[in-house]
């Protein structure tokens, strides 16, 4: 710490605004105490002065202190400027007023842009729109996300003219962000916190947005110049590269993302290949690299190369998208830069302490972006590990020695983090950034951006460059997939906690130091007592001197003369022989760094497995979660042994064909971007059994992804087809997958394990001896029934059942001589809800205790009906709603049923 105070002060701040994030009131009072403990007990000690712990004290509190003043201020103005509730203004209609303040970015039939507020007019019910240029109440400049859905394709051009700087007035409806449905699920209220930014603006079509482009030069002029370049740049490189290399390319050399082809990047997400595709370190190492190369070659002087590079910085950083990771390793080459043209020493922890410290005063919401947690610590991991990890590979050649510990080092670092984020970690990651980071980052990368210099000067060789790196494109893309086609190698983690994270650094750098002082007391030449000792100069220290021997040489050695005052070795050969001498009255180090090596080895072995099995660690309760998907069935069963059971997967559905212009490149679908993120967050690596109900959209589309994405046993379902093409990928991805296919039928029964039993109840056996499944319109008659006994408790799930299977399923128990159903503790109804279903004789022989309905806010079918709703309460049964609630969670023991739901 007293070698690099400011090292040890930005971890103080960094520390200070987590406290003030994770906690607030007492509990934040609370961990500052136990912080500010810390410098004082080391001062204490010894270990550092009295006037350094003040210093780090005062960091702790500032930094705490004003993480709060940031969060007091990061507040909505907009209730009290219209003089409404926030509850009044969620979709209420209003014109607002302000100057696009971020690029303007189209995807299909939707166009997104940030505006800064200047005037907002909340629009009465039953008022006509307000006219273009209505002012209204001051919002003190609040930013809102505002969202256009374009109408007619002709709407793109008038679209494409929005830019940076403009005035606009926009007609829309103010909707709050979404938050997070789930337990462990996508906050986007939260993250567009983080932005200071606390509504949504949706208008419709470009009629409800008049725009005034800018006159006059502002401060965002810079920027408006820098998304022209941007926009212009990654134009030019759709005229030099086809789909996908166009979009690809754009990422890896101008950081635009947002063309990426969706199935490339998860390719290159499951091999933890993504940082290539962000604007990093790398590439301004090389951006920085390359420049003074080219200026040096050019006859400047070393401070003149240096001074000009380090003006260009910027601008890089600038057209490169401004992300966290390339404005911290920016302000790192800067700081390096002057550092070098000043002649002043550097330090690379202490630079980075400084790139931190800067980022954070100026937004402290970016220690929560992933991007900069990840830039930061995996570039303070390889500062810090890696010296300690390169004895390790002195057997190997000099190149493939340092490549390896740099590539093993930033895949150890970044796992804690990958895995709590991503929640997926792929074993041949390591052999994939080792083999293509170079291959990418030497060859694809230096010849994308030569084609695009070559642009517009000699388009012939831009051309054939181009091409010569699509063929070195394909084949990356055939290399990822075919790596990618080993899915043993993918394991998925659940997300683990902050204590989990804090004891693998400890551990992997108590292995790692341990590791180091064992090649290095083993490279240490040992004697026994009795033997002749080479360097006669070897002198005993001084008492009570450093514990370590001295050698030197005497001016009169040549005479066989020897003094007590020893010179400095003046070899090379002589300082090694000093520095491995050093450690030589240390006999047990060996012994000792042997013990500390095995016991953290094994110590990280036990954390890694408790962190991979967090999920299968039980205490002989079962769970089931009513998900919410939106409009759709998904639900979760996990047995007291530990199987997972889903059944049906939600699904988006869509009305009709759409057209071409507004297709997005990545449009929301539930599986993939809310069931499958739930499943790997949860932990689970594989489902004993998928249970699909029946063949809609609405229960059905979600489980492509979830097949795509995690091993799975068995599909169970109704024993029909829909033609569909959907629903036929689904079955013919089952296929090619392996999963095992199972149609169910009324009186079969599932034991996943001793605690827990599935009776099917419905589809009845076919009467006519048919064995091929046949295709069925009506899917909802058709769906999957079952009763769960689990724990000596009962549930019922029904799908989308309809009446006339539950008066024939009352039949068949009237016929069986059952006139009452023993009582059921939880009922999953029927079809979201509807008036179909849950009739009160199905009510009347189930007597269900509880009801939970899966709806989707607002949906367009009126769910749940409210004649169902009079049925369940005249029933006494309680209710809940996922529209409502969010997901529903029920735990079930032996002891009785707990339930919790995400929302109040």
């Amino acid at each position: 710490m007293n070698r690099r105070p400011l090292l040890s002060f930005t971890v103080c701040w960094v520390a200070g605004s987590a406290a003030g994030c994770l906690f607030s009131g007492r509990s934040l009072l609370f961990c500052l105490t136990g912080l500010l403990l810390l410098p004082v007990v080391w001062a204490v000690s010894g270990r550092i002065r009295w006037r350094t712990a003040g210093v780090l004290v005062t960091a702790l509190i500032v930094a705490a202190l004003y993480w709060e003043y940031s969060e007091v201020r990061n507040v909505s103005l907009l209730p009290k400027a219209l003089g409404h509730p926030v509850s009044e203004l969620n979709e209420a209609y209003v014109t607002a007023a302000g100057v696009i303040a971020s690029p303007v970015e189209r995807d299909g039939d939707r166009v997104d842009f940030v505006v800064k507020l200047s005037s907002v007019r909340l629009h009465q019910q039953g008022e006509q729109s307000a006219a273009a240029g209505a002012v209204g109440s001051d919002p003190e400049g609040e930013r809102v996300t505002v969202q256009i859905k374009l109408q007619e394709e002709n709407e793109i051009a008038e679209a494409a003219l929005w830019q940076r700087g403009d005035r606009v007035v926009i007609e829309g409806e103010l909707i709050q962000p979404q938050i997070a449905r789930n337990f462990g699920g996508f906050d986007y209220r939260a993250y567009l916190l983080t932005q200071k930014i606390h509504w949504l603006l949706k208008g419709t079509g470009t009629a409800s947005v008049t725009v005034n482009p800018q006159v006059s030069w502002e401060p965002s002029t810079i920027l408006r110049w820098n998304d022209k370049a941007r926009s212009a740049l990654g134009a030019e490189m759709s005229r030099l590269f086809q789909e996908p290399h166009a979009g690809y390319m754009k990422g890896l050399v101008i950081g635009i993302q947002k063309e990426l082809d969706p199935e490339t990047f998860r390719q290159f997400s499951q091999l933890g290949l993504t940082h290539i595709l962000a604007i990093s370190g790398m590439h301004v190492a090389v951006y920085v690299g390359v420049i003074l190369v080219l200026l040096r070659r050019c006859r400047l002087t070393r401070e003149t190369a240096l001074t000009v590079t380090l003006l260009l910085v910027p601008v890089y950083v600038l057209l490169s998208g401004a992300g966290p990771s390339v404005i911290r390793a920016g302000i790192m080459s800067m700081i390096a830069l002057l550092a070098a043209r000043l002649g002043m020493l550097k330090d690379g922890l202490n630079i980075l302490a400084a790139s931190a410290l800067m980022m954070l005063v100026w937004n402290p919401y970016l220690l929560l972006s992933v991007s900069f947690q990840l830039s930061f610590l995996v570039t303070a991991g390889l500062m810090v590990y890696t010296p300690l990890a390169a004895p390790l590979f002195r057997r190997l050649p000099g190149w493939l020695g340092s490549s390896l510990s740099v590539t093993i080092i930033a895949q150890l670092v970044s796992f804690p983090l990958t895995i709590y984020y991503f929640n997926q970690f792929s074993l041949l990651s390591v052999a994939a950034n080792l083999l293509l980071v170079p291959f990418i980052t030497f060859l694809v990368l230096p010849l994308g951006t030569l084609a695009l210099l070559l642009g517009r000067v000699w388009n012939a060789a831009s051309l054939l460059t181009a091409q010569l790196a699509e063929f070195l494109n394909n084949i990356t893309f055939a290399a990822v997939e075919w790596v990618n086609g080993f899915t043993a190698g993918v394991l998925i983690w659940a997300s683990p906690s902050f204590l989990w994270i804090c004891l693998y650094y400890g551990l992997l750098y108590g292995l790692l130091h341990a590791l180091k002082r064992r090649t290095e007391a083993m490279l240490v030449p040992q004697f026994m007592d009795d033997e002749t000792r080479p360097l006669a100069e070897l002198v005993r220290p001084e008492p009570p001197g450093n514990g370590r021997w001295k050698i030197g040489r005497n001016a009169n050695s040549k005479s066989g003369n020897t003094t007590n005052q020893p010179d400095l070795p003046s070899t090379a050969n002589s300082r090694r022989a000093a520095l491995a001498f050093q450690a030589y009255p240390r006999s047990g180090s060996a012994r000792w760094s042997n013990f500390a090596a095995i016991l953290c080895a094994v110590s990280l072995t036990i954390l890694l497995y408790k962190g991979y099995n967090a999920e299968a660690i039980r205490d002989g309760s079962g769970s089931i979660s009513y998900l919410d998907i939106g409009q759709g069935d998904s639900s979760l069963i996990t047995t007291p042994g530990g199987a997972h059971i889903l059944v049906d997967g939600g699904g988006t559905v869509s009305f009709g064909n759409r057209e071409a212009w507004r297709i997005r490149r990545s449009p929301f679908e539930v599986g993939a971007k809310t069931l499958l993120p739930l499943l790997k967050q949860r932990g689970i690596h594989r489902l004993d059994a998928v249970i699909l109900t029946h063949g809609d959209q609405d229960h059905a589309g979600g489980l492509q992804a979830v097949l795509e994405g995690m091993p799975v046993s068995a599909l169970l379902f109704n024993g029909t087809l829909v033609d569909t093409e959907p629903y036929t990928k689904l079955m013919t991805t089952a296929l090619d997958a392996g999963v095992r296919l199972y149609p169910v039928q009324q009186g079969m029964t599932l034991a996943p394990d001793e605690a827990a039993r599935l009776n099917f109840l419905w589809p009845e056996p076919p009467t006519d001896g048919q064995i091929l499944p046949e295709e069925v319109e009506d899917q909802n008659h058709e769906s999957v029934v079952f009763r769960l006994e689990m724990n000596g408790r009962s549930f019922l799930f029904t799908g989308d059942m309809d009446q006339a299977a539950e008066e024939a399923i009352l039949r068949s128990a009237n016929q069986s001589g059952i006139k009452q159903g023993r009582p059921i503790d939880a009922l999953k109804v029927a079809h979201h809800g509807s008036k179909t279903a849950t009739s009160a004789g199905w009510l009347a022989f189930w007597n269900p205790g509880t009801a939970v309905i899966s709806a989707g806010v607002n949906n367009l079918y009126g769910h749940p009906n409210g004649g169902v709703l009079d049925r369940l309460a005249d029933a006494n049964t309680e209710i809940y709603r996922t529209d409502q609630q969010g997901e529903i969670q029920l735990r079930v023991s032996k002891e009785g049923i707990s339930i919790r739901h995400k929302l109040n």
